[in-house]
């Protein structure tokens, strides 16, 4: 499965935890991390930490493994680390602070209508 496929996963999941302002970062041309950033939030601590867990699953049953989650503790910002794709779970207060889409701004966005392909289905 090549990352863009790993992608729509986490963006499918995260969109059917009802995460807010879901993003991702086309990161290849900017950093050696990951292939992408994907970048949503959660309005509680409880959805925060369900978005993760659904990332987590889906992620699973499509035969992958996990590779870190950090953060679950306080759900304020938890990452989940996939490899080729770092999902960054924020609380709203968080995301707003952090700001990440400013600070990786030489990143290309995925379009819209990529991302929306993944939560069709």
């Amino acid at each position: 499965m090549d990352s863009k496929e790993l992608l729509k996963i986490a963006v499918k999941a995260c969109d059917d935890k009802r995460a807010e302002n879901i993003i991702a970062l086309d990161m290849k041309n900017v950093s050696l991390i990951a292939d992408y950033f994907l970048i949503c939030h959660g309005n509680t601590e409880r959805q925060v930490e369900a978005i993760a867990r659904e990332v987590k699953d889906k992620v699973e049953e499509s035969g992958l493994e996990v590779k870190k989650i950090e953060g679950l503790e306080q759900s304020r910002w938890v990452l989940v680390d996939l490899d080729d794709v770092v999902c960054h779970i924020f609380h709203k207060d968080e995301r707003q602070y952090y700001n990440l889409e400013r600070l990786w701004g030489d990143a290309d966005s995925v379009s819209e209508e990529e991302l929306s392909i993944a939560t069709e289905g």
